[in-house]
């Protein structure tokens, strides 16, 4: 400040312009910064079944399409429970036929023979009890043999009406009710056998993005449990800086700002855009924090490189993003 008041004291010459110049430039405040690292962003395909790995078609750092095959894991079991599935919808779908063709003539008729032998045997046993029922008033037979030869009549009565009952019920054919269950049952073993085609398929592990293959943790021969990562791609036309943004200047950064990109040991400027900037603080990691900055609160955000050549840069390279106005 001395050397600036002096500059511009009255009859000041060249020289004390000149250190009035490069005193303001010293003054001139740097452009707000984070530190970070190069990302691309990530699809991880992990493992429908727990099965061994029996192929892998690519290796690490393959650039693929989407639907590339990356690897196979066994079938057998997959292919046994696919087959199970199919004959269970089979058998449901011969079960709902079955209802909807009804009772067969043959079936009808047994039922009708049925019901003619119960109706000769009632007509039997109420002929009996009725030869027996004078005599029992006359006390020449005992009134146990009456009781009995009643209970007879009566019980031979009930297999006639229940013998017309099932006559009615087969010539009147399947209740709409057990139609819709068969129906229903169809449905569900066919959709259960559609899972397990889908299942069978994700057997086979496909690229489900066009990207680079960035690991691969399993080898041939390993059995890898459900759900962890059989691949991990990097996907995305261009990279991403993930940074933490120091406290005193995250009300100066928003979405959609723009923003350079500085990769550590090289002075090239690549052009970027803020697309993502969190709202809470979070943990800030050790090359983040300088001087005064390890005591403040630090903000994750990552910032799009907009530059077409960026695409051949590599993840993991430790950046600076200087934010723009």
């Amino acid at each position: 400040m001395d050397t600036i008041k002096h500059a511009l004291r009255p009859h000041a010459g060249p020289f004390a312009l000149a250190l009035l110049c490069i005193a303001l430039a010293a003054c001139k405040q740097e452009p707000a910064q984070a530190l970070g690292t190069l990302e691309w962003d990530r699809v991880t395909l992990p493992a429908p079944a727990a099965e061994k790995v029996v192929r892998i078609d690519v290796r690490e750092g393959q650039r693929v399409k989407a639907g590339t095959r990356v690897l196979q894991l066994e079938l057998d079991r997959g292919r046994s429970q696919l087959s199970a599935a199919q004959a269970q919808a089979r058998q449901s779908a011969d079960a709902l036929a079955e209802l909807e063709a009804g009772p067969r003539s043959e079936t009808i008729a047994q039922a009708r023979a049925t019901l003619a032998a119960a109706q000769a045997q009632a007509a039997d046993a109420a002929a009996y009890y009725a030869r027996v029922q004078p005599l029992g008033r006359q006390r020449l037979i005992a009134a146990a043999d009456v009781d009995r030869a009643r209970a007879a009549a009566g019980n031979a009565q009930a297999q006639v009406r229940a013998a017309q009952a099932a006559l009615l019920e087969l010539e009147h054919g399947t209740r709409r009710e057990r139609i819709a269950q068969g129906q229903a049952a169809l449905a569900a073993a066919q959709a259960q056998a559609e899972v397990q085609a889908v299942n069978v398929g994700k057997l086979d592990v496909v690229a489900p993005r066009d990207g680079i293959i960035d690991s691969l943790p399993y080898k041939l021969g390993d059995q890898a449990p459900v759900g962890s990562p059989l691949a991990v791609m990097l996907v995305g036309e261009r990279p991403y800086a993930r940074v933490y943004v120091p406290e005193p200047i995250r009300q100066d950064v928003r979405v959609g700002q723009s923003a350079g990109v500085f990769i550590d040991g090289r002075e090239q400027k690549w052009n970027g855009r803020v697309r993502m900037i969190r709202s809470e603080p979070s943990f800030t990691p050790y090359y983040a924090l300088t001087g005064e900055d390890a005591a403040r609160l630090s903000y994750l955000a990552e910032v799009e490189v907009t530059d077409a050549k960026a695409a051949q840069l590599p993840a993991g390279l430790p950046v600076r993003v200087e934010f723009g106005p």
